[in-house]
């Protein structure tokens, strides 16, 4: 007698969890949740919720046309407040080139042949980068 296993299927959505302590920081990262059940109106899926698993439903229509839907009583903290048919891709923001930054600065400065504007344009990017980087 043999048993067919049915593939896990999975919703996604981004974890951007912020801690209030440094130590602990994330990155935003996608997260699946496995899919337990599917209707033609509803996918219902398991997400962990402080370690306690909670089933909760999206609207399958909406969710396959579209790709994702926001959960109406979803808070901005959770990680399935918007739920994905796919992973989705996430943009991580480089950090600013310092040095570079610096450099042009010192390129724009018109004792180097630069213009007032280009040097205080020059050094507005390089202070927002140095504020952002620390």
């Amino acid at each position: 007698m043999s048993a067919e296993v049915a593939a896990a299927e999975y919703v996604y959505g981004i974890d951007s969890s912020v801690s209030d302590d440094d130590r602990f920081y994330q990155d935003p990262h996608v997260v699946q949740f496995r899919v337990t059940k599917k209707t033609p109106k509803r996918i219902y899926y398991i997400p962990e919720n402080w370690g306690r698993p909670v089933q909760r439903f999206v609207d399958r229509v909406a969710l396959e046309r579209d790709g994702q839907v926001r959960r109406r009583s979803a808070g901005w903290w959770e990680p399935d407040a918007t739920v994905y048919l796919t992973p989705p891709e996430l943009q991580q923001h480089a950090k600013p080139d310092l040095a570079a930054l610096r450099a042009e600065m010192a390129a724009a400065h018109p004792d180097r042949g630069g213009t007032d504007a280009a040097f205080i344009d020059a050094r507005q990017r390089y202070e927002q980068a140095r504020k952002a980087a620390a």
